[in-house]
């Protein structure tokens, strides 16, 4: 999980939050939205009782541990997510996967040292996005999507390839996420490894 500090720190940049404050055993980000007010991200189980026990509403928690050993340690009131990786890989000579005779890419920068990238279809309507940002030599990617419509014709790869020659450019040389399941399959064929499991969980606001 040698990753872990570059990804909470790009994820605070594309989500527009304040910056992780770094605490004993990993990060705290102060959210402060609307169901998501705090998220801590921890290293290993040590502290996840602890952690646990924070159970406002609208805490979050994400741990970089196996799955199993964190369940336990969690109480009735955490609803537990699916689960997720933390994957990182080296950008060195990295290139646009993939190639399509319709469409347009996209790329746009926002203040904060965040950019969104899309790919769109002939008719000009967004098929695919993702969102990254580069930080101290690392970038971290964000909220991959294909549209349902447009799924299966290989879209996500050619985003992704798009966002990491951008990265490359502007000086990253790793690339971090964290991951669905669904999502491990097309960024492991695309030469990302596994550095940990990630088990999210949060104490729902009524």
């Amino acid at each position: 999980m040698e990753h872990l500090g570059e990804w909470v720190r790009g994820w605070a940049l594309c989500r527009d939050t304040p910056d992780p404050v770094e605490e004993h055993d990993g990060f705290r980000v102060d959210v402060g939205q609307a169901g998501h007010r705090v998220r801590y991200v921890v290293r290993g189980t040590g502290s996840v009782r602890e952690r646990a026990a924070l159970t406002a509403p609208g805490t979050w928690l994400k741990v970089a541990a196996p799955r199993e050993d964190v369940l336990s340690l969690l109480g009735p009131e955490w609803s537990v997510g699916a689960p997720e990786y933390l994957m990182s890989v080296a950008l060195e000579g990295v290139g646009a996967r993939g190639r399509h005779r319709t469409g347009t890419a996209s790329r746009w920068w926002g203040s904060a040292g965040s950019a969104r990238s899309w790919w769109c279809g002939p008719g000009g309507e967004p098929a695919a996005r993702g969102r990254f940002s580069v930080r101290g030599g690392a970038a971290v990617v964000d909220q991959v999507v294909t549209e349902p419509e447009h799924r299966r014709r290989g879209l996500g790869k050619l985003v992704m390839g798009l966002m990491s020659v951008a990265a490359a450019w502007r000086g990253a040389h790793v690339a971090v996420l964290v991951s669905t399941v669904e999502g491990r399959l097309l960024y492991e064929s695309l030469g990302w490894r596994v550095e940990s499991d990630v088990v999210a969980a949060h104490v729902p606001e009524l």
